[in-house]
């Protein structure tokens, strides 16, 4: 066993040194409703991904990109 296991990190885990800026962390943390540094961050990359993939999800349909719904007989169905 791997001293990372040992401790309770896996692979896709890994501890590091962070400098930050204390009031951002403070004001994101608020806003965020977390408590401490590695919920702060973990949720902060979650909120983030979030927000990228709405911003996905709206180029997707403004460009139709992929979509069916602009062809009549799928949404002659849609409403049943």
């Amino acid at each position: 066993m791997s001293r990372t296991e040992r401790i309770g990190y896996n692979h896709s885990m890994r501890k590091t040194t962070l400098e930050f800026d204390e009031e951002l962390f403070e004001r994101a943390r608020a806003a965020l409703g977390t408590r401490g540094l590695k919920a702060t961050v973990h949720r902060a990359f979650e909120e983030v991904l979030a927000l990228h993939a709405r911003r996905e999800a709206i180029r997707q349909l403004q460009e139709m990109d992929g979509l069916d719904l602009n062809r009549p007989e799928v949404m002659a169905d849609a409403w049943r």
